[in-house]
């Protein structure tokens, strides 16, 4: 099976689970709620934290796989619990939360100018809106941080395994690097990285050779001679020539991944070799897993 986020389901999902039926409805006709659930920074992957905590609960599935963004954005569904605690532990969530305040008591000192040039800006029915979902939310929101906490925790259990995909190239190099650090400083388990579209050489011939051959051929007719056809001596300068550019490519990407293993010499290395076709059906993903395993054994 394979799902994609439903973010604005999750949330209300999440609501309804923590909140009694009339407190829930609440929640869910508020127009803030209703743009938050959507649009607020850090929804998405806190979404993803509790979807798949849902996931886990189920104790329907043998394996649950989370695909995230690159590496820097994926710290992001690390530190969604972290984040939206800070965001209910903040002044202004405390502010909102008053209880029996209505808006005009609440913007008094620097806050309130602030507040007032947002009220000026939004209107004083969202700033209502917002104070109104802030505490109907409140109430449920201790269900929802411990539960984040606890599906944090199973990231870090024995059963779970976190793989690093990075192509082999510079940036995407120090983006994985940088991922495998943040693993390591919270003590989650890292299975290795899969180093994608790679280009590993496929004839022992040295490409100094493989050179040589395409200038000789280019350059003195008499080496021709025996090969037959024009047509022959043009198809054997464009393989050498292929053979010699594959094989510059891959000694940068060796060059680069040993940067990687040198700052990281005990992660487990998997590349896989870049086809000729795109990947967007069960038969090209089947070839990228031959490829994956086959590059494990040999590991």
């Amino acid at each position: 099976y394979a799902m994609m986020l439903d973010m604005r389901r999750t949330f209300d999902e999440m609501v309804i689970q923590y909140s009694g039926p009339e407190r829930a409805q609440a929640i869910l006709d508020n127009q803030f709620y209703q743009t938050v659930a959507t649009s607020l920074a850090g929804t998405q992957e806190y979404m993803a934290m509790e979807k798949l905590g849902q996931l886990l609960n189920e104790d329907r599935w043998d394996l649950v796989v989370v695909d995230t963004p690159p590496s820097r954005n994926a710290l992001d569904f690390l530190d969604a619990p972290q984040r939206l605690g800070s965001f209910m532990d903040s002044r202004l969530w405390r502010l909102l939360l008053g209880p029996g305040r209505g808006i005009g008591r609440l913007v008094t000192g620097a806050v309130g100018l602030a507040m007032k040039a947002l009220s000026t800006v939004l209107g004083s029915q969202m700033l209502s809106d917002a104070a109104g979902f802030v505490q109907s939310l409140d109430a449920t929101f201790g269900g929802f941080r411990e539960k984040a906490d606890r599906t944090y925790a199973l990231l870090k259990r024995r059963g779970t395994q976190f793989v690093v995909v990075s192509a082999a190239e510079p940036d995407a190099l120090r983006e994985a690097s940088f991922f495998v650090d943040r693993l390591s400083e919270e003590r989650m388990p890292l299975a290795g990285l899969i180093l994608n579209r790679t280009h590993p050489m496929l004839s022992s011939l040295p490409v100094e050779r493989a050179i040589g051959g395409v200038k000789t051929l280019e350059s003195e007719p008499e080496a021709t001679e025996g090969m037959g056809s024009s047509g022959a001596t043009t198809l054997t300068t464009a393989v050498l020539q292929i053979h010699a550019d594959r094989g510059s490519i891959s000694k940068r990407e060796i060059r680069l991944l040993s940067r990687f293993t040198g700052a990281n010499p005990h992660v487990a290395i998997v590349g896989v070799p870049s086809l000729p076709f795109d990947v967007s059906d069960l038969e090209a993903l089947r070839a990228i897993a031959d490829q994956m395993t086959a590059g494990a054994a040999a590991g």
